[in-house]
C-alpha cells in the first residue's frame, strides 16, 4: 500500500513543511491560532482524501507534480521569510 505513495514522498515531506510555513505566516500576521489550526486540519484532511482517491490517476504525472509542488513550496518559504524579516524590522528587531 505504501509503495503507491513513494513517487510522492518528497511532496509529502515538503507539503508538511509548507503547512508549517503557512502557519508561521498566519502567526506573523496575527491570525487567531485556534482558527488557523482548525483551518489547517481541514485542509490537510481534504488533501489526504484527494490524495487517496486520485493517486492512481496522478501516478503518470508524479515527476511534474513534485516539481510544481517543490517550486510552490520554495516560493512560499521565501515569501514567509521575507514577510517575517519585514515584520522584525518594523518592530525594531525584538
Amino acid at each position: 500500500m505504501l509503495e503507491a505513495y513513494l513517487p510522492f514522498m518528497w511532496l509529502i515531506i515538503f507539503g508538511n513543511i509548507e503547512n508549517l510555513i503557512l502557519a508561521s505566516q498566519g502567526v506573523v500576521k496575527g491570525v487567531n491560532p485556534k482558527k488557523l489550526a482548525i483551518l489547517s486540519i481541514i485542509v490537510v484532511i481534504i488533501w489526504h482524501v484527494l490524495g487517496s482517491v486520485l493517486t492512481e490517476v496522478a501516478m503518470d504525472y508524479a515527476n511534474i507534480i513534485n516539481i510544481i509542488g517543490g517550486v510552490a513550496i520554495l516560493i512560499l518559504g521565501i515569501q514567509a521569510i521575507y514577510e517575517a524579516v519585514q515584520n522584525i524590522k518594523v518592530k525594531g528587531g525584538e
